[in-house]
């Protein structure tokens, strides 16, 4: 999710915001974007969710080369008052949580290198403004992005951190959804990944769980390697509403609860079918 950083050319200054410095990107970085892109947009369709498609046409994203964040900005803005900000990469949690609370997304400006095609640990600019924004054009997705920044600051104040972590990672990384045509992906880790793209959906292997608010925040994930455990939400509205009340009370009971390792099945787990 975030984690304190410098930028790549020293200290960042306190809301880590810099210039997406555009004109310096190579020609080999914007061939690296051509590919991952045309990639990605041969897998996805009937793979993504509908409101991810939507998303990627109406913000004009394509295979040309990088983007430039301002005039994603300006298309976010006219949708639902969102903006992008270039950051040098993961930023300190507070950081984060306030630049989501504000209608900010933080993207990260630089673009993996060429042998890094296949995996990444750390985001970047492909898996940020490719995978992330083009979700945020659907308002109860934005409102929901929004919603958890405000929830990550009250989090940071009551020590709860690694729950709320679990609810980001499960919906906004790693989430699918029940749509009339079968599963679909929204998660931006999947989205921006070709081979979680065809796993998450395609493969045996993977547990695929209803979405369960208390379920996810006891659950443990991993970050080296294909996921072995999805959630599938009914609908963006479920997620919203889902994740509105208070969660101070939910907190203190989750403190007395083991944690579940990611592929374990428990009791009362509702299996969600292919």
């Amino acid at each position: 999710m975030s984690a304190a950083t410098l930028t790549r050319d020293g200290p960042a200054q306190h809301d880590y915001v810099i210039d997406q410095d555009w004109d310096r990107y190579t020609a080999a970085d914007h061939a690296i974007w051509q590919t991952l892109f045309r990639r990605q947009s041969r897998l996805l369709p009937g793979r993504a969710c509908r409101e991810f498609l939507d998303g990627i046409n109406a913000l004009g994203v394509a295979a040309e080369g990088i983007p430039e964040f301002e005039r994603l900005s300006e298309v976010l803005y006219r949708a639902t008052g969102w903006r992008l900000v270039a950051v040098p990469g993961l930023v300190p949690d507070e950081v984060f949580f306030d630049h989501l609370a504000e209608r900010r997304f933080p993207a990260t400006n630089w673009i993996r290198r060429a042998d890094q095609m296949d995996y990444l640990q750390e985001p970047d600019v492909f898996h940020d403004v490719f995978g992330h924004v083009p979700l945020l054009v659907h308002p109860v997705f934005a409102d929901y992005l929004q919603a958890y920044g405000r929830a990550g600051r009250k989090a940071m104040r009551l020590s709860a951190l690694p729950y709320l972590a679990r609810l980001y990672w499960y919906t906004v990384e790693f989430g699918l959804i029940r749509t009339a045509e079968g599963l679909r992906i929204y998660g931006s880790g999947i989205l921006s990944s070709r081979r979680e793209s065809s796993y998450c959906l395609e493969s045996p292997a993977p547990l695929r769980l209803a979405f369960d608010l208390h379920r996810i925040t006891r659950t443990r994930y991993r970050i080296d390697d294909l996921q072995p455990l999805y959630f599938v939400i009914e609908s963006f509205h479920q997620l919203f509403e889902a994740t509105a009340p208070d969660f101070a009370p939910f907190y203190r009971a989750l403190r007395t609860e083991p944690e579940i390792p990611p592929g374990l099945v428990e009791a009362g787990d509702r299996t969600v079918l292919r």
